[in-house]
């Protein structure tokens, strides 16, 4: 089997500013050989709705259709390739203060051919099946420990054998292994493997691929190839043996095992005869050279993934995320702080492609979608046997404490860490349609409350007498408001990166002292209070004036996660350390929840849920499960939980006098996964830095907007004028006024219409900063208030099909190739409204296309003049206060939308 090593960077403050991109497990790429046993064509049914094609020509192909729709192929695999392989290796994560860097370093087997035995339809399990059953029959991940008992039959299955030469010439080019020539030592490798396709409903096909053991007899000295440098490892029973000075722990786990230390290296020996596991499966499939490739969750930098490698992994996003030179210095003081263009809070293992092509995975495994070849596409996973599980714990039963680890990755090269993957292929027509068919299944997110989308959430901190003095500013510009929102109930302190709130959920009655009278004065006008929380606990002996020490109540309860002593794993945060809640223990939901009724209780009807990407890898949870497949669940339970109290909330005032819609909960979260839509009611887009740049500024906001829109994630918005603000002596990143005010128009344009102080308020221009500030907000909120009547017509839409209220042109224009081009210069408000923003600094105009596939022309707001030739370009005025708008000309939702301007006053 192969290792895990996981090393701790977080208090390493001197670092390479450049770090180099984490080298994975290349393409691998084989032979496939077809036993005599299988016919040259044949069609299967697979279900009443799909078929499979197996073609001989050219070496042998597969390809999946629809029948309503017979020459468009919905999978297929290249002729003469393996569509199937399998790899041992060993792989390190780098963990630092939420940020991960997955590195696969060596490489003990690879079975990179494929023979095809067989290709049969299974009217009900038979041997067959109970082969493949049998070997899924210990597998304990999550994800997979029902996946046979949802098996749909009639089910095709298609066996075989995978296998690798004795020794091949390695080949290197531009740093990427050609062709996957690796080098290997010992006998030939084979091993079993099994693909299943079933029906789950008209429009999604199952597939599950698992892989047997490897079958051959290792030597008792292994050669690894490497991927960067050539290192061994040794191999002896027992023996552990210290390289450098360090504490050292290993704990156990359903998959595998890791050795985990706080200092730089450490090693494992084991037995030969212990490595009975592959620990990647790849799947490699077709792809057309002009294929554009959009979804995987949040992403910030790219709207189209052709020619990228993506990997699928929960965490910090970064700060700068490759802008330049805020990366740079996030990186020197704190250990890949600064991210890159693929680091997000909320990936998804889902992509849907513009020749409507469409597959995601199921499980939480780490994962890697590498579209790097413009033909090929490719998956990569890891999994577990009972029986491997079983020869772990007895070989471990002398060592306290052990961890099994096993990871996931994907490829299209689809890479996953595993012996098992599986996943649906969806069908559909239009980007609206694989839309709704992804969301039916992985569910779609309540209608919002029409308080939160009727005005602006005004985000403030300072205390009761703060909020009172800008409410009367607000007043007098006469500004819509729905909420108040204010994170710092709590307290804050100071750290070198701002203020830091204590997380401990309850009111700091010295700053907001008469809290009750203000939450009362405030409902009297119709404006909502909303807080905030998060799933870490802070100690608080220090804190004044606290009635309610929560980290030690929890940790009495024992609920919070654990390190390997069995303790309360403290994560390092800023300047100060936090334990985390176990959520996977069933008596956390009881407890929070009952947090969270002593905060409705005295008034509060709406929270930030914040954070959930950081659980560390290392952890023992309460469950037994596998802590990184659980790192990317985690920001899932920490959704459910808050989304069953407020359903728990809302159930318990049904019938009563005092049940009124307007009253109802809302939370807002960052983090998330594939199945995050379905538990969390609004998403906000985490920390973007103040400024104009492309990868981690007010353009990573729409291009984060638009891409989790088509993962599912229907509601979405960020902080206006961004969250993270730097004032160092020479590098400075200082919300200015004219951001503020062009991203005050951006978001009059989404779901929520709510601003942020940032992290250090006294460098960042706010809305009420001066009389042009507040004049501007009072302007786009009104402006957000103008299209209210069609907002809520589009979150009704969201709750039952699952399509987001900001769209990317590719949704309602996928034929139009130059929209595939665009990703932050211009997006739709549900199909009547396209927003052409303003988001760089100085300008004064901007370029709006128009899509093709139209019959409408489209009409500026402020002008009334009309574009009618589809498929073309204008340049349009737009000073500011008058972000470029148009609407359909002659809709009923434009002619509605004019005339709120013009009663607003502001047409």
């Amino acid at each position: 089997m192969g290792t895990l090593k996981i090393t701790k960077k977080h208090h390493k403050h001197l670092n390479n500013p450049f770090p180099s991109t984490p080298k994975s497990l290349p393409f691998i790429q084989g032979r496939l050989i077809n036993s005599q046993t299988v016919p040259s064509n044949k069609i299967f049914s697979v279900g009443k709705d799909f078929q499979l094609l197996w073609s001989i020509k050219n070496g042998g192909s597969l390809s999946i259709y629809h029948q309503s729709q017979p020459t468009k192929t919905l999978w297929s695999t290249i002729p003469g390739q393996a569509f199937v392989t399998a790899a041992l290796c060993e792989t390190e994560v780098e963990e630092s203060r939420g940020s991960f860097a997955v590195k696969d370093r060596n490489v003990y087997l690879l079975c990179d051919h494929q023979k095809i035995e067989d290709i049969r339809v299974i009217s009900e399990p038979d041997h067959h099946f109970d082969q493949f059953n049998d070997l899924s029959s210990g597998n304990t991940s999550f994800a997979q420990k029902n996946d046979l008992k949802d098996t749909q039959f009639p089910t095709l299955m298609i066996t075989g054998w995978l296998f690798s030469n004795r020794r091949k010439k390695r080949h290197q080019e531009s740093g990427i292994y050609k062709d996957t020539q690796f080098a290997t030592r010992g006998p030939p490798t084979c091993a079993r493997y099994w693909v299943l396709f079933d029906q789950k409903n008209n429009n999604q096909i199952g597939f599950q691929v698992r892989v047997g053991p490897p079958n051959f007899e290792f030597q008792q000295r292994i050669s690894p190839t490497p991927l960067g440098r050539h290192r061994r490892l040794r191999w002896k029973l027992g023996k552990i043996r210290r390289r450098k000075l360090g504490w050292f722990r290993f704990v156990t786990r359903s998959r595998g095992f890791v050795a985990v230390s706080s200092s730089s290296e450490e090693e494992m020996e084991m037995k030969a005869a212990e490595l009975t596991e592959f620990n990647r499966i790849c799947i490699t499939y077709s792809s057309e050279g002009n294929e554009r490739f959009y979804g995987f969750g949040e992403q910030f930098s790219h709207m189209d993934f052709k020619g990228k490698r993506v990997p699928v992994f929960v965490q910090e996003q970064g700060i700068g995320r490759g802008d330049q030179p805020i990366t740079f210095a996030a990186n020197l003081v704190s250990y890949r702080a600064g991210g890159d263009w693929s680091t997000t809070y909320a990936p998804s293992p889902f992509y849907m492609t513009s020749m409507m092509r469409s597959l995601y995975l199921e499980g939480y495994d780490y994962s890697v979608f590498d579209m790097t070849r413009h033909d090929k596409v490719q998956i990569q996973g890891e999994g577990r046997s009972k029986k491997a599980n079983d020869r772990e714990k007895s070989f471990f039963k002398p060592i306290n404490s052990v961890i099994a680890i096993f990871l996931f990755s994907v490829y299209w090269s689809l890479q996953i860490q595993s012996n098992s993957v599986q996943g649906r292929i969806l069908n559909g027509n239009s980007p609206t349609e694989i839309i709704e068919n992804f969301t039916e299944n992985i569910g779609r997110p309540p209608e919002l409350p029409k308080w939160i989308i009727s005005g602006a959430v005004v985000g403030m901190q300072g205390g009761t007498e703060a909020v009172r003095r800008v409410w009367d500013e607000l007043k007098d510009h006469s500004v819509p408001i729905s909420a108040f929102w204010l994170q710092d109930w709590v307290g804050q302190r100071e750290t070198m990166i701002g203020s830091q709130l204590w997380w401990n959920w309850e009111v700091d009655t010295t700053r907001y002292h008469g809290w009750q009278q203000l939450i009362k004065d405030l409902g009297a006008k119709n404006i909502k209070v909303m807080t905030y929380c998060n799933p870490c606990l802070a100690p608080t002996d220090k804190k004044p004036n606290r009635r309610r020490n929560l980290f030690e109540e929890a940790k009495k309860l024992d609920i919070l996660v654990k390190d390997k002593c069995g303790e309360p794993y403290m994560v390092p945060n800023t300047a100060f350390d936090v334990g985390m809640l176990d959520l996977t223990h069933p008596d956390t939901a009881a407890w929070f929840k009952q947090v969270l009724q002593e905060m409705v209780d005295d008034g509060v009807k709406g929270w930030m849920a914040d954070f959930g990407e950081g659980l560390p890898l290392d952890v023992t949870l309460y469950s037994g499960e596998d802590p990184i497949s659980a790192h990317n669940r985690y920001p899932e339970l920490w959704a459910q939980i808050n989304r069953e109290f407020m359903e728990e909330w809302k159930l318990a005032r049904a019938g009563k006098e005092r049940e009124d819609p307007e009253e109802a909960l809302v939370f807002f979260m960052r983090a998330g996964f594939r199945d995050s839509p379905k538990w969390g009611m609004l998403f906000w887009e985490g920390d973007q830095m103040v400024s104009w740049q492309a990868n981690d500024g007010i353009k990573s906001s729409v291009v984060g907007l638009l891409s989790s829109g088509i993962s599912g994630y229907a509601f979405n918005h960020s902080d206006i004028g961004g969250y993270c603000a730097v004032n160092l002596p020479f590098i400075k990143y200082h919300r200015s006024e004219e951001l503020l005010m062009r991203w005050m128009e951006l978001n009059a344009f989404t779901t929520v219409f709510r601003t942020h102080e940032g992290n250090k308020p006294s460098c960042n221009s706010q809305f009420y900063s001066n009389h042009k500030t507040l004049s501007h907000f009072a302007r786009c909120a009104k402006l957000y208030k103008a299209w209210y009547f069609y907002r809520t017509q589009l979150v009704k839409e969201a709750a039952q099909k699952g399509l987001p209220v900001c769209r990317h042109l590719f949704i309602h224009y996928p034929n139009d190739r130059n929209v595939h081009s665009l990703s932050y210069q211009q997006f739709l408000i549900g199909t009547e409204i396209l927003v052409v923003p303003v988001l760089d600094k100085g300008k004064k105009n901007v370029k709006a296309y128009f899509p093709e596939g139209e019959t409408c022309s489209w009409q500026h707001i402020w002008s009334g003049k009309l574009f009618k030739e589809h498929g073309s370009e204008a340049w349009v005025e737009a000073p500011v206060g008058y972000p470029p708008v148009f609407i359909k000309a002659g809709s009923t939702v434009g002619e509605t939308f004019v005339d709120n301007l013009r009663n607003f006053g502001i047409l």
